[in-house]
């Protein structure tokens, strides 16, 4: 019954927002300056302008579950962030203790993307 579910997250400037996720692949289809909307593939992200909004303060994010995570690791990896500190920032996908193959992405905002996808058994 239920097929999609879109985080609200904050942007301090939706414009740096737009082109950071554009140079992911998502694709803008509705920002009025407040409020931002962009997808790729079957993911949507909302985004609501918070000017004062702290990235190091932000408790925001979403889980991302692609059909291949290493791929979308490499192409995230490809955007040359840091992976230790500041905003944005990636770490590659590695396998996790609780059964995910994860990459984690933080955004300008300090928003928290975990990308990741079961890991079969066997």
């Amino acid at each position: 019954m239920l097929e999609q579910a879109c985080p609200i997250m904050p942007s301090r400037n939706p414009d740096i927002t737009r082109d950071f996720y554009g140079s992911w692949g998502f694709e803008a289809w509705y920002d009025d300056g407040n409020y931002l909307l962009i997808n790729r593939d079957k993911v949507e992200l909302h985004f609501f302008h918070h000017a004062s909004h702290r990235p190091e303060d932000s408790i925001h994010g979403a889980y991302i579950r692609p059909k291949d995570v290493n791929a979308v690791s490499k192409q995230l990896a490809g955007l040359n962030l840091p992976s230790d500190a500041g905003f944005p920032r990636f770490q590659s996908a590695e396998n996790k203790p609780w059964g995910m193959r994860e990459a984690t992405l933080w955004d300008p905002d300090g928003n928290l993307l975990r990308i990741g996808e079961i890991i079969p058994n066997g």
